[in-house]
């Protein structure tokens, strides 16, 4: 029996996104794409692994100085003293062009050729390792068309760092088909790029392990390496392996059953320690979307600082050191009511929305406004605020409904100031 690891997409000393932002953020936040590093390399250790294959960025780009380098270099030696080779390719963030600082490496730890697929037999394990890396940064041609065919009586894995025919949120490097990738008679495709986890075809294998430590918002839920078992020269058995030291969750809450302030502040409550269950001991990076009908939803919005306190003090009763509130986004909507009629006639909003829902043209108009306003704001801005991404359908109708949010709240009538008969 042999068995190795296959993981991807490390970015090693990558800083978590926007950390500086948050208040009460735990040390080993800033520590976690090396910790989950650690947790390789004792995973490793103790299933007694023969090999592991890193599928491209491990890095993040040009290291800040030589301790990222060392520190990697640190844990590799780890596994070189238990006999645990290590076959790695560069991808885009860590391609040969991008590092410009260099350390040698032990004689256990291989990087396949940037310049061609290259052939590695591992004889007594019955293994043959194909792959190559990326030379620069941007790759647009089929590597996979190159590889050699597999060697008979071998167990045949491809290391490649590929978004096969695309995957939204990823640049299409090195593209190639999952068709392609069967039928060149490989056993099994340690693939990386992509940082979710998939399992894009069985028999023969072919992997995303997704990224070792999430690291934003986007990246929420299990991280981690695939733990693949090869037996009589065939896939045995493929098990992924959770790695993350600190888990991003996006929280959703329908505050419709909540009352009051109090009872709203029990649903987050409840939400956080269901994560926390999932998590099992992890420190949780939270994001709560509040949604629903609500009579809460005018002081809510009226008040949102003191909102944002409640909910970030109920969390901490709750966590502890043991996570923090990235953001807290408000998608409530108040019970319809009648709008002051010394603004707008009864209705009009809600007809006007209705009307923008169902007339593209209206709806184009609107999202030009949009657009020329985008158009006046720092480009970095939507870097960290995706939720700002007027091209996206959904963020856009997003927008829509906080612009319609808030219209009511401006002009509804104050609770008790309607005129009465």
């Amino acid at each position: 029996m042999v068995k190795f690891i296959h993981a991807a997409d490390i970015h090693l000393d990558s800083p978590l996104r926007g950390l500086e932002r948050y208040e009460g953020v735990p040390s080993l936040a800033r520590s976690a794409t090396r910790d989950a590093l650690e947790r390789l390399v004792e995973l490793a250790l103790d299933e007694q692994v023969s090999f592991v294959l890193l599928a491209g960025d491990l890095y993040d780009g040009d290291w800040r100085d030589y301790s990222t380098g060392l520190y990697f270099r640190r844990q590799m030696n780890r596994l070189r003293e238990a006999g645990i080779r290590v076959f790695w390719i560069r991808g885009n963030h860590d391609a040969a062009s991008q590092i410009a600082l260099r350390l040698t490496l032990p004689e256990h730890v291989r990087e396949l050729s940037c310049a061609e697929p290259e052939t590695v037999i591992l004889d007594e394990l019955g293994v043959a390792l194909h792959g190559q890396g990326y030379a620069q940064r941007a790759v647009t041609d089929n590597l996979a068309r190159t590889f050699p065919p597999p060697i008979p009586g071998m167990v045949n894995i491809g290391l490649l760092h590929t978004a096969l025919e695309g995957r939204e949120g990823h640049e299409p490097y090195a593209p190639c088909t999952a068709e392609e990738l069967v039928n060149k008679g490989y056993d099994y495709w340690a693939l990386g790029h992509v940082h979710a986890r998939e399992v894009v075809h069985q028999e023969p294998w072919i992997i995303y392990p997704g990224v070792l430590q999430g690291r934003h918002i986007r990246e929420t839920g299990p991280k981690g390496c695939t733990l693949v078992t090869l037996e009589h020269g065939r896939v045995t058995r493929v098990e992924h392996r959770d790695l993350d030291v600190l888990r991003w969750c996006s929280c959703p809450i329908d505050c419709s059953p909540a009352a009051d302030l109090d009872g709203l502040l029990e649903l987050v409550r409840s939400s956080v320690r269901q994560e926390m269950e999932a998590a099992q001991g992890r420190c949780l990076g939270l994001r709560f979307e509040l949604s629903g009908q609500t009579p809460l939803d005018r002081d809510l919005r009226r008040n949102p600082g003191r909102l944002e306190a409640e909910i970030r003090a109920a969390v901490q009763e709750e966590l502890g050191d043991g996570g923090w509130v990235e953001k807290i986004k408000l998608r409530t909507s108040s019970p319809q009511r009648q709008l002051a009629q010394e603004f707008l006639p009864a209705g009009f909003l809600q007809q006007f929305f209705s009307t923008l829902d169902q007339d593209p043209e209206l709806l184009a108009a609107v999202q030009d406004c949009f657009q020329e306003m985008k158009a006046k704001v720092p480009g970095e801005l939507f870097a960290e605020y995706p939720e700002l991404d007027l091209e996206d359908p959904q963020a856009f109708q997003a927008l829509l409904h906080e612009a319609r949010s808030l219209a009511e709240l401006v002009l509804s009538p104050e609770e008790g100031t309607e005129d009465e008969d």
